[in-house]
């Protein structure tokens, strides 16, 4: 009962009354053994699925979003999942944190870009919370110092949905390039 209540961050009594209600919902076993007791997850049953299942649902929808930036086009040079959704902090409050950086060639008021990508926010925003969206050229990512903590954190935490991974090189962010990474230049 001690490595179930310090895994759990409760007490030994709450745990005890906890998984005493569970089992008999039918959702662990619990086996007496000598002066411990012995406690299972019960798979087959429906609310444990249900509740794995939830467990499962960060995945879930970053597989969801990598699906639907995939029919980005012009595909992006790096679409990057960052902050509290992926630090698995996010309430139901919470937006979603993107940084989307356009293609070389792709400037700001392209069409076809600005259309692809809202497909894909209005996507994401079925699947999980709002988006709050970053919207970078290269070269403007040539121009950020990741002396600022957000841009810190995007190199650091984010997930990349599609394209180049972003990494820090020196105090400036970069997209990574199969195994070499490339310096992005300003203007």
């Amino acid at each position: 009962m001690r490595g179930v209540a310090s895994l759990a961050g409760t007490s030994v009594q709450q745990t005890s009354v906890v998984l005493a209600h569970l089992a008999s919902l039918g959702m662990v076993t619990r086996r007496e053994a000598g002066t411990a007791a012995l406690v299972g997850l019960e798979r087959s049953n429906a609310a444990v699925v249900a509740v794995l299942a939830l467990a499962r649902l960060h995945d879930a929808v970053l597989g969801l979003l990598r699906e639907e930036a995939h029919n980005i086009s012009p595909a992006a040079a790096s679409l990057v999942l960052f902050g509290s959704f992926v630090r698995g902090e996010a309430r139901t409050e919470s937006d979603l944190d993107v940084l989307a950086v356009r293609p070389a060639g792709v400037m700001v008021d392209d069409d076809g870009w600005t259309d692809a990508l809202g497909r894909w926010r209005a996507a994401a925003q079925r699947v999980a919370n709002p988006v709050d969206l970053l919207e970078l050229s290269i070269a403007d990512l040539g121009n950020l110092s990741t002396k600022s903590p957000l841009w810190q954190d995007i190199a650091d935490e984010g997930i990349v949905l599609v394209g180049a991974r972003l990494q820090v090189q020196g105090h400036r962010l970069v997209l990574a390039q199969d195994r070499s990474s490339a310096v992005v230049s300003p203007g």
